[in-house]
């Protein structure tokens, strides 16, 4: 049995614990409430932005149609098969946020082996330490990493989602991969996340559906080729900039919930150790007021 002083010093210590779980709960509460509300005020530019892209990419096939030429819109909404795809995996930079890197790493796992299987090559782009440390023991011959960022949250910027989508936009623009996929954590709300995988490119050609008018043919200064030539990658981009906020929040919303359990935890621990404590001591008291009545009876005698 252990004895009231070493129960005393693991009361401490988990006392010690619980004090750092509980600023830690509350760091993330804060900086998660800052990231829904990055996320609430970008999404009115992402959807207008995909309203804008639509509809000038509905205009250029309406063109060519009336002028009997081949659909061509942008390299960006071409469906090509070169054996090679891209891969954006979003991560974590640390740890303490409950299942929330095993999740994403574990899909992750997954979808390489589901490329691998059907003879794919995969560049992968890393954001966060958790996403290279895995490809750093995965050692797979057909995954080649383009390039890592990582530091980046509670702090994404937009300027980030620029540096990490620009090797996977030069290889798709050179023609080198097929696709482009997204692998991400989106925030559904405080207590549910859930791993998600978006594709990226090739754009989704949109179709005009019947009885839908024809978006009306304004006049473009640049020309309507040019503006759709530069709102595409920087569509691209947001999705990018949308996918880093919504694994920041996520992130920070799993430690929140995570330091909130440990709390807890830590509370029914030392209200445990305490209880031990009592009753060691008690015993104590109990045998030494045992060996007093002895001792006295001994004496009398």
């Amino acid at each position: 049995m252990a004895s009231v002083r070493e129960i005393r010093r693991k009361i401490k210590s988990v006392k010690s614990t619980q004090q750092i779980t509980k600023a830690m709960k509350m760091v993330a509460a804060a900086r998660m409430r800052k990231a829904q509300g990055s996320i609430l005020s970008s999404r009115p530019f992402a959807v207008r932005m995909e309203e804008a892209v639509n509809d000038l990419a509905r205009l250029e096939i309406n063109a060519d149609h009336a002028a009997g030429r081949a659909v061509q819109i942008h390299p960006y909404f071409d469906v090509r098969a070169t054996g090679t795809v891209g891969l954006l995996l979003v991560t974590a930079d640390k740890g303490l946020c409950g299942s929330f890197n095993t999740n994403i790493l574990r899909q992750t796992v997954a979808w390489l082996r589901a490329r691998r299987a059907e003879g794919k090559k995969v560049v992968v782009v890393c954001v966060g330490r958790k996403g290279r440390d895995l490809l750093a023991r995965l050692r797979d011959e057909g995954v080649e990493k383009a390039f890592e960022l990582v530091g980046v949250f509670p702090k994404a910027a937009f300027a980030h989602a620029e540096l990490a989508a620009k090797p996977l936009l030069d290889r798709f623009d050179s023609g080198e991969l097929e696709s482009v996929t997204i692998l991400t954590t989106e925030f559904h709300s405080v207590v549910s996340q859930k791993v998600a995988v978006k594709p990226l490119l090739p754009v989704a050609t949109p179709a005009l559906p019947a009885g839908e008018p024809v978006p009306s043919q304004f006049k473009f200064e640049p020309r309507r080729e040019d503006l759709l030539h530069a709102l595409l990658p920087r569509h691209a981009k947001a999705q990018v900039y949308r996918a880093l906020l919504e694994s920041q929040a996520a992130e920070l919303a799993a430690r929140m919930n995570a330091m909130d359990s440990a709390s807890k935890n830590a509370a029914e621990l030392i209200g445990a150790l305490t209880l031990s404590m009592n009753r060691t001591r008690q015993a104590i008291i109990t045998r030494e007021l045992m060996e007093i009545v002895s001792g006295a009876e001994a004496l009398a005698q």
